[in-house]
């Protein structure tokens, strides 16, 4: 990233200078893409590996056939696996090197809802739905098991 400065002032030792950048500023548009460009290399360097198919996707096996994996969304990061040891390792190394915040247990991504139980993990969009209807002030509504009455007769018309 670089910056031109400009100055009316003709005296300015700076005027015309080109200067590049080493830290984009939070706001611009640029600085989600240097963020993640810096993201990437420190988690490469951590041993990950970057996916193919998912450029936002991450992972690293371990000895023994383990495996953690983390995903990135603009400030999301999930993680996950069964190498809880690398798990903790990571988490301590991105403390390091960037403000991060642990929120714990994954309950909401990306609008929806996940729930743990011995059986497995469940997935509903549950909340997104509700907001949605509470936005669009349909929340009361009665809704239908059909769009149109189940004997109704259709015709067409072709003089539209």
């Amino acid at each position: 990233m670089y910056a031109t400065f400009h100055a009316s002032d003709s005296s300015n030792s700076f005027s015309g200078k080109v200067c590049k950048l080493k830290k984009a500023h939070y706001g611009l548009k640029q600085s989600l893409w240097a963020w993640f460009d810096r993201f990437s290399k420190d988690i490469r360097h951590m041993g990950y590996f970057q996916s193919r198919g998912d450029h936002t996707l991450f992972f690293k096996h371990s000895i023994g056939g383990r495996m953690t994996a983390l995903l990135v969304y603009v400030d999301d990061i999930i993680v996950t696996g069964n190498d809880f040891e690398e798990q903790k390792q990571l988490k301590e190394n991105l403390y390091k090197a960037f403000e991060i915040t642990d929120l714990g247990v994954l309950k909401y991504f990306l609008g929806i809802e996940v729930a743990y139980s011995k059986v497995g993990i469940f997935l509903s969009q549950r909340k997104y739905i509700l907001d949605l209807l509470q936005e669009t002030r349909l929340l009361g509504g009665k809704g239908a098991g059909t769009p149109i009455e189940s004997n109704a007769k259709m015709e067409a018309n072709f003089n539209c």
